[in-house]
C-alpha cells in the first residue's frame, strides 16, 4: 500500500477514539495491580473522560451506564516500550538505506509505525532517535492533536553523536555527503555537544539521546570503543538538567557503560557489555538499564537471510549472548530495568516477544510486566499519568485472554487497547 494510504487510513481511525461515553465502566475480571505486585480480581474501573477516578471491586453501575465487559479477561495497563524508532525506516541489507527517503517518507511511515505500535498495547513509548531530525517531534505533535493513531510518545529529536560515530549513516563511498537534516545532533567538542543539546531542546524535543559508544549496526564503529568522553556526557545530562530533564546513553561497551553512569545519564540502552563494576556502580547510582535482549535473535536470523552487512552479523555475535548474562546478573543484584526493545531493527508491533526472553534471563513475569509498567513510567517521569491502573492516570490498559503471570507469551498475542478511556479501532490498515 502507498504511505499516502497508510496515513490517511491511521489518520482517519483516530476520529473513532472520541466516540465512547465520558463516563465507562470497565468490569474487569482479573487487573494485574503492578504498583503491589499481586492481581485483583472482579474489579470495577470507573473512567471519566480520558483518566481514572476509581478502583474498586465491582459492583453494578447506575442504570443506563456505558460498561465495557472484561470479565472474561486480564487487565493489564497500557504497556510502555522504552526504546522504539517509530518515526525512522525499517532496517534493511542496504546501509544507504536512510539516504534513499525523503523527510516526508518518513514522517508517514511513521504514522503507519505509531499505529502498529499502538495496536500491540504499547500506549506509550520512549522513541529514541531518527535519521532524519525532528520527523519524531511533528509525528508526536499529530498523535496527541488526536490527527494520528499512536501511543503517547517521548522523542529526542536526533542522535548526539561525534562525526563517523554509531549516530551517523556511515559505511558510504568516500565523497557522498548526509544531508544535514541528518547531521544535527553531530558535534565537536564538549561546548558544541551542550550548545547541539540546547539547540534539540529548542526545537521541542522531550528528553536527550547520545551514542557514547559505537554501535553494532553502524560501519565503521565497535560496541566496545568510547565515542564520547564522560566530560562530554556530563556537560549534556547537565544541560538537559537545565530544561528540566534527563538523557539517556547509547553504551554498548563496559567502559561506555560505566562513564554514563558517572557522568549522571538516568538510563543506559543496550548496556550489552556490561561487566560487575557496571552493575555495581548502575544500582548504586539508580541508574536504569534498557537491554534489548530479544534483539540479537532476530538479527541473527533475519540479517543472515537477507545478508545483512557481515560486520552487523560478527558485531551482534560479539555483543549477544553477554548481554543476556550481564542481563541476568543485574536483576540478581535488583537494577532499575525498563522494558526496552529497539522496535524498527524488528517489525513494529511486536514489542512484545522480549517478555518471554525478560523471563526466560532472570525476572519473574510479574517483574517483566513491571518493567513496561510502573518502571518504564518512573523512568520518563511521567508516573502521575501512565503506568498503572490506578485513580489519576491516564485510561490507558490491554485486555488479554488467560494468565500472562503464568504465559508470559500471551502478551505477544493481539490485545483488545484503550488509550485515553477509548478503544483503539483494530486492523485499520490493510493486512493487520
Amino acid at each position: 500500500m502507498k504511505l499516502s494510504s497508510i496515513a490517511l487510513a491511521v489518520t482517519l481511525s483516530s476520529l473513532s477514539l472520541s466516540a465512547l461515553a465520558d463516563t465507562v465502566y470497565i468490569h474487569a475480571g482479573r487487573l494485574v495491580d503492578v504498583e503491589r505486585g499481586k492481581v485483583l480480581t472482579d474489579q470495577r474501573i470507573k473512567v471519566d473522560g480520558e483518566r481514572i477516578v476509581a478502583v474498586e471491586p465491582w459492583s453494578a453501575p447506575p442504570a443506563d451506564s456505558t460498561v465495557i465487559d472484561w470479565s472474561g479477561k486480564t487487565v493489564l495497563p497500557g504497556l510502555i516500550d522504552m526504546h522504539t524508532h517509530i518515526a525512522d525506516w525499517d532496517m534493511t541489507n542496504n546501509v544507504a538505506e536512510p539516504l534513499l527517503h525523503s523527510a516526508q517518507d518518513y514522517a508517514l511511515l511513521g504514522a503507519k509505525h505509531a499505529y502498529q505500535t499502538l495496536r500491540a498495547g504499547f500506549t506509550t513509548v520512549h522513541d529514541v532517535g531518527t535519521y532524519r531530525a525532528f520527523t519524531d517531534v511533528s509525528l508526536r505533535d499529530a498523535i496527541n492533536a488526536n490527527q494520528v493513531l499512536g501511543p503517547r510518545m517521548n522523542v529526542v529529536g536526533a542522535y548526539l553523536s561525534v562525526a563517523g560515530g554509531g549516530g551517523e549513516v556511515t559505511g558510504l563511498a568516500p565523497g557522498i555527503t548526509v544531508p544535514d537534516d541528518m547531521r544535527v545532533g553531530v558535534y565537536r567538542d564538549t561546548n558544541d555537544a551542550k550548545l547541539k543539546t540546547r539547540y534539540l531542546f529548542q526545537h521541542g524535543v522531550d528528553t536527550i539521546k547520545m551514542v557514547g559508544t559505537g554501535a553494532v549496526l553502524a560501519e565503521g564503529t565497535e560496541p566496545g570503543q568510547m565515542e564520547m568522553t564522560e566530560d562530554e556526557m556530563r556537560a549534556v545530562v547537565q544541560e538537559a538538567k537545565v530544561h528540566k530533564s534527563y538523557a539517556t546513553v547509547h553504551a554498548h561497551g563496559a567502559d561506555g557503560i560505566k562513564a554514563a553512569i558517572r557522568a549522571g545519564a538516568k538510563s543506559v540502552e543496550h548496556a550489552s557489555l556490561l561487566d560487575d563494576e557496571g552493575i555495581k556502580l548502575a544500582k548504586d547510582n539508580g541508574t536504569y538499564l534498557v537491554m534489548d535482549i530479544y534483539n540479537g535473535d532476530f538479527i541473527d536470523k533475519v540479517g543472515r537471510e537477507e545478508k545483512w552487512p557481515e560486520s552487523y552479523l560478527r558485531k551482534n555475535t560479539e555483543t549477544t549472548e553477554v548481554q543476556r548474562e550481564g542481563f541476568r546478573k543485574a536483576v540478581k543484584a535488583g537494577v532499575k530495568i525498563a522494558y526496552g526493545t529497539d522496535a524498527g531493527i524488528y517489525p513494529h508491533g511486536k514489542n512484545a516477544r522480549q517478555f518471554a526472553y525478560m523471563v526466560k534471563y532472570g525476572m519473574t513475569p510479574m517483574q517483566a510486566i513491571q518493567s513496561a509498567t510502573v518502571v518504564a513510567a518512573d523512568l520518563l517521569n511521567w508516573q502521575q499519568d501512565v503506568g498503572a491502573v490506578s485513580v489519576g492516570r491516564f485510561a490507558d490498559m490491554i485486555a488479554v485472554e488467560g494468565d500472562p503471570l503464568a504465559d508470559i507469551a500471551i502478551l505477544e498475542k493481539t490485545p483488545v487497547v484503550m488509550k485515553g478511556g477509548a478503544i483503539v479501532p483494530p486492523d485499520v490498515l490493510p493486512g493487520m
